[in-house]
């Protein structure tokens, strides 16, 4: 059974930083691929960004790129978000995901559905 569990969430000041961790009980690690999402109050989950283990395509939402870092340790079996300058806008709970082998076409990344695996999710509070 896969087990994904979110950390380093929390309040921080708009400009401030956080790095969100997600380890995973995945035996497989290498070979899946992970995401991050997020969801706003009253909003839909969202596309934060994604590594693929083929190649270590990593890819961004718009919204973060160049503000946010996508990670990923095999040994540990972990990822990270780093996420930098940070904007009231980011505030959501951020949620880590998995999708097993095999990989995906790079087009599917982003969607929800091609996520067979969930944390339970870590708030990200970013006050003005």
């Amino acid at each position: 059974q896969v087990h994904l569990t979110e950390s380093g969430g929390g309040l921080v000041q708009a400009g401030g930083s956080l790095r969100l961790s997600c380890a995973t009980s995945i035996d497989t690690f290498n070979r899946y691929t992970m995401g991050w999402f997020r969801q706003a109050p009253g909003k839909e989950r969202e596309f934060v960004a994604a590594i693929r283990w083929t190649g270590g395509n990593t890819i961004y939402a718009d919204s973060v790129k160049g503000r946010f870092t996508m990670s990923k340790d095999n040994r540990a079996k972990t990822v990270y978000l780093q996420m930098n300058s940070l904007e009231p806008e980011d505030t959501a709970v951020y949620y880590c995901a998995a999708d097993a082998p095999p990989v995906r076409p790079l087009s599917l990344v982003r969607a929800r559905d091609s996520y067979d695996y969930w944390g339970q999710g870590t708030q990200v509070t970013v006050s003005s």
